[in-house]
Parts: C-alpha cells; sequence; structure tokens
C-alpha cells in the first residue's frame, strides 16, 4: 500500500501536467485525483485544505530538492555573497520543466484567497536557503534575514520565468543586483554593531534593574574608563 506522502507525490504530478493548460483550481485536482488513478473524492484526503495543500506540497518539494542540493555544495570555500546566490539560483532551478504551471501558479497565488499561501511558501523558501548554507541567528536577525530575502526571491521568480534564453542570463543579472539588498543589510548590520557595543545592553540593564541593582551602570563606567587608559 503507498504511503500518504507518494499518493501526495503522485496527484502532484498528474496535477503538473494538466496546470500549464488549464491553470491551478479545484477541478485540476479532482482532475489529478483521477489521472493518478485515486478514487473520486481523494483530494479531501490527501490535501484537506485542497488547491493550497497541493500548492504548498509541490513548494515543499522544491523547497526540499533544493535543500539537498545546496547542503552537497563546498559552502566552506564560499563567501557568503556566493553562497546565497548559488542557493537561490538553486531554488529557481528545481522548477525544472514545469515553468509553465509555475507562472500559473504564481499568477493563482497572488489572489486574495491564496495570497496567505504564496506569502508563506516564499518565505519558507528564504528560511530553508538561510538554514541550508548555515544560518544560525534566532533574534532580530533571524526575521530581518528572512524577509529581506523574501523580497529577493519574490522579485526574482518572474523574471526567471519570463527569461527564455538557455543560461537564464537576465535573471541572473537581475538576480545579482538583489542580492545587493542582503549584502547592504550585513554590512549595516555589523556597523550598527560597531557603533553600540559600548553601549548598555537594554535586556541587561532592564534585568537590573527589576531585581533592584544598579551596579551595572558603575561596571560600564569602570570599563570604558580601563579602556581609555590602555588606549593612551
Amino acid at each position: 500500500m503507498s504511503r500518504p506522502d507518494e499518493i501526495r507525490d503522485a496527484i502532484l504530478k498528474a496535477a503538473l501536467k494538466i496546470a500549464p493548460f488549464e491553470g491551478w483550481s479545484h477541478l485540476t485536482l479532482k482532475r489529478a485525483v483521477r489521472d493518478a488513478g485515486f478514487p473520486e473524492g481523494s483530494e479531501e484526503l490527501y490535501f484537506e485544505n485542497g488547491l493550497s495543500d497541493l500548492l504548498n506540497h509541490w513548494s515543499d518539494a522544491l523547497n526540499a530538492q533544493a535543500e539537498q542540493e545546496i547542503q552537497a555544495l563546498d559552502l566552506g570555500a564560499l563567501k557568503i555573497r556566493d553562497r546565497i546566490t548559488q542557493a537561490v539560483l538553486l531554488r529557481l532551478e528545481a522548477i525544472g520543466p514545469h515553468e509553465e504551471a509555475a507562472r500559473r501558479a504564481s499568477a493563482r497565488l497572488v489572489l486574495p484567497d491564496l495570497a496567505p499561501t504564496g506569502l508563506k511558501q516564499i518565505w519558507n523558501a528564504a528560511d530553508m536557503i538561510w538554514r541550508a548554507i548555515g544560518d544560525t541567528s534566532t533574534d532580530g536577525n533571524y526575521y530581518s534575514k528572512r524577509t529581506i530575502l523574501s523580497s529577493v526571491i519574490w522579485s526574482t521568480l518572474p523574471i526567471w520565468l519570463s527569461d527564455q534564453s538557455d543560461d537564464k542570463s537576465a535573471a541572473r543579472t537581475f538576480l545579482d543586483a538583489r542580492i545587493e539588498n542582503v549584502m547592504a543589510f550585513e554590512k549595516l548590520k555589523w556597523r550598527v554593531k560597531g557603533f553600540t557595543k559600548d553601549m548598555p545592553d537594554p535586556a541587561e540593564i532592564l534585568g537590573q534593574l527589576r531585581y533592584g541593582g544598579s551596579e551595572i551602570f558603575s561596571r560600564r563606567r569602570k570599563g570604558r574608563a580601563r579602556r581609555r587608559r590602555y588606549s593612551r
């Protein structure tokens, strides 16, 4: 007996043959179930939320394929810019021969009922890329990095799908320019850290004040005085 994920994969495979001509709709899903050889109504069992779940299953499959290929790269030999660029390219290349289905999906995912699904898919792709290239941030940088990279993927995807050249030269040039947004953020982050390294940590201050302590301020003043003395 086939496992649920294998059945979902089979239905998705059938849907990818229909969608380039008929678009993505509930009817496409029902036809894909029939073409894959499963009983009528199976879509309600394997894709409880209908078309949204079907498109999410495809996006998750593309993420899984890209993540495996990213991890096969020699990431240690690549600069952060090159890691991000290569990772985004691998995610886009994972679409493979299904670009027309992807164009139809992109058009469907901007409509109000599925717009949240589309945004979530872009976010998940950005999250996968950052994790795959070794990002371990858990603070505000976690969200900033993924937000910026989501905008990169979102803006590059239609260029990629419309570029009919063999080497996708126009899309690659566009992506290179967008990656500047990510690198500008990284540079700004380190500048801000440099400017604020001697400033009190708000969390530490609040923790001290919560328990009635004020020695944190005297410790920091003494620390700055020592640094000035040693630098003379």
